[in-house]
């Protein structure tokens, strides 16, 4: 496998998505029930997020959706709330949300680079956001491409946002492996005819990924070995 660029998710892969969402999700739960208790159960059964675990549904559709498509299922349980409001607040307040890498980023990312790897992040997340959550711990200087959903390139599953990777690096798609914890990430890169690496830091598991990926590993940190980086 002649790899020269990776691709990577960023939820659920790069960060651990309950570690990283679940907290900041019931926040976000609470702050449009406004306390009113029948508020807060619509609201987390149209997000897919379970009050009593304070965790995700794994077919939530937080995980692989965009900010705007978690602002209109809000809307739809809050026909009091303007979807672009919404979409505005989760934008901004998910800035500061509190990442938990999956694995150390910056010697991860260095070592990548030593091996003259190109490295990008595509998330169905903002682009402001991929950056400042990369920025919190450090890691956003080693990449090389960064885009959200309002990049411009589209959103995952299409294969879009992925192939503008590969342009911009100057590679062939077959030189690229995409890196994700969802369906949504391996299907946009057999779309994009990448390579496929699966993740388990995200909520889907094994059975759901397999169909969609060339391996599945507990997480990024096994990627150099298995691309003979280490």
């Amino acid at each position: 496998m002649n790899v020269k660029g990776v691709l990577f998710d960023k939820d659920g892969t790069l960060f651990d998505f309950q570690k990283t969402w679940n907290s900041w999700s019931a926040r976000m739960i609470e702050h449009f029930s406004a306390g009113d208790a029948g508020r807060r159960t619509a609201i987390a059964k149209a997000v897919g997020f379970d009050l009593a675990r304070q965790a995700f549904d794994l077919d939530s559709i937080v995980i692989a959706g965009t900010n705007r498509q978690v602002a209109e299922c809000v809307a739809a349980v809050l026909p009091d709330q303007c979807v672009d409001e919404i979409e505005e607040f989760l934008m901004h307040s998910s800035l500061t949300a509190e990442v938990s890498e999956a694995t150390p980023l910056i010697p991860f990312f260095q070592h990548l680079k030593d091996c003259g790897v190109k490295i990008g992040v595509m998330t169905n997340d903002t682009e402001a956001g991929a950056r400042a959550h990369l920025d919190t711990v450090g890691a956003l200087d080693f990449l090389d491409f960064v885009a959200g959903f309002d990049s411009g390139f589209g959103a995952k599953p299409a294969p879009g946002p992925l192939l503008a990777f590969a342009t911009a690096m100057g590679l062939s798609p077959d030189q690229v492996v995409m890196v994700g914890d969802s369906t949504h990430d391996l299907i946009a890169g057999r779309a994009a005819r990448m390579h496929t690496i699966g993740v388990l830091t995200g909520l889907a598991p094994r059975s759901e990924l397999a169909p969609y990926a060339d391996v599945i590993l507990p997480d990024i940190s096994h990627i150099p070995a298995h691309l003979g980086l280490s």
